[in-house]
């Protein structure tokens, strides 16, 4: 009987496991792979709601948990973390004995659990490669584990270009769409009167989904750009606002304070969470009539719902963007402005047109299938591809 080729998921938060969950279960399903599971992060929290039980209620066995998070988000608590997190995925690696590992995006549990791989000599998947955010220090991170891993799934032509000009050898870069265009295809959404009973708030006649995450090279703080934000919505009038938390990133504590102050004044108006899930997430997409804020959520899926973004501020400065996408300044008169550009009726016909440039689904199926014959022997890496 021919081994099983065993292929080691890592995810650290809630909106990253949504992304990989239709992959997982590809794998799971695949005759010659074998699906591993490493658990770290925000999924660990219970500031954060312990999402790995999300994980276990999908139907995934956790083959190792990688405590990493401590209880602070400055710059020396973060890098602390990454320290826990290399320890750990040592020590995992070691006993899980991998033939692949897979990581998406650019968090820094990923930099650490690509850099033990790396160490250990263990080929590397990375999904969403390529990608560029001017405003954060992601970029870095993203770009870094480009050049750790062997194996390139990217969500456009732009970005699989891109990885090239990073040295990759071209018939190891695959553009396969965003990961997240296979939940859009795939799921029956909750209408408008299961989503309300879902999350105990009543919609309005106009509602909004924000998402602000910190901001780490940008001239405003993230207090700052975030305090604007929620004064353009209350300038705004009735529109009910549905919002979700930040990552356990620099200066993430602060927002989420500034989040549960602004709820607990405004319990009619607004609702918060630490995680919608991808059903609830998904559902109010289809239900808002705006996305608001600098999440790349904004960019990758709303466009498929034909609803408008206010991308605020320069954290997604090199992402690719549909044509609903409407960029501002971190102030409250350029959001105030940008939110009615997007609701006019002006705009209407734009969006009618939009086309998400991240494609239409099918990422896991071509991404498995790849996993499946790669010879990870050839993949280890002796030299840099020069364009020239």
């Amino acid at each position: 009987m021919v081994r099983k080729r065993k292929i080691c998921v890592v995810t650290g938060t809630r909106a990253e496991f949504g992304l990989l969950q239709y992959l997982m279960e590809q794998i799971n399903c695949s005759e010659q792979l074998e699906l591993q599971v490493v658990v770290t992060g925000m999924h660990l929290s219970p500031e954060y709601g312990l999402t790995y039980k999300e994980i276990t209620k999908a139907g995934f066995i956790i083959n190792r948990k990688v405590e990493m998070l401590l209880s602070s988000d400055t710059p020396v608590g973060v890098t602390k973390s990454i320290g826990l997190a290399l320890m750990g995925m040592a020590d995992a690696f070691n006993e899980l004995s991998p033939d692949f590992l897979v990581l998406l995006g650019d968090r820094f549990e990923a930099l650490a659990a690509a850099s033990a791989a790396m160490i250990a000599r263990i080929p590397i998947a990375h999904i969403h490669g390529g990608e560029a955010t001017e405003g954060l220090i992601d970029e870095a991170i993203r770009h870094s584990i480009t050049k750790m891993a062997h194996l390139h799934f990217t969500a456009a032509e732009d970005y699989r270009k891109r990885v090239i000009q990073l040295g990759e050898v071209p018939d190891t870069v695959f553009n396969v769409g965003g990961m997240a265009m296979e939940h859009i295809a795939r799921m029956d959404f909750l209408d408008r009167a299961a989503f309300e009973s879902s999350i105990k708030f009543k919609l309005g006649a106009r509602n909004a989904i924000v998402t602000f995450h910190p901001v780490t090279l940008e001239k405003l703080s993230s207090e700052k750009q975030f305090h604007s934000l929620l004064q353009a919505l209350d300038e705004l009038g009735e529109m009910k606002v549905i919002i979700t938390k930040p990552n356990a990133d620099t200066d993430g504590r602060i927002l989420i304070k500034m989040i549960d102050e602004y709820v607990a004044r405004n319990p009619s108006k607004a609702i918060a969470f630490i995680s919608l899930g991808q059903l609830r997430y998904l559902s109010a997409l289809n239900h808002v009539d705006i996305v608001v804020g600098n999440s790349s959520s904004g960019l990758s899926e709303a466009p498929s719902f034909k609803i408008p973004t206010i991308n605020i501020g320069d954290r997604q400065n090199g992402r690719i963007k549909a044509k609903s996408v409407i960029d501002c300044k971190p102030e409250k008169n350029a959001i105030k402005t940008a939110i009615r550009q997007a609701l006019s009726s002006e705009f209407r016909p734009i969006l009618r047109e939009t086309v998400n440039p991240y494609g239409v689904g099918g990422a896991a199926k071509s991404i498995c299938k790849i996993l499946e014959t790669a010879k990870p022997e050839r993949l280890l890496k002796k030299k840099f591809y020069n364009l020239m």
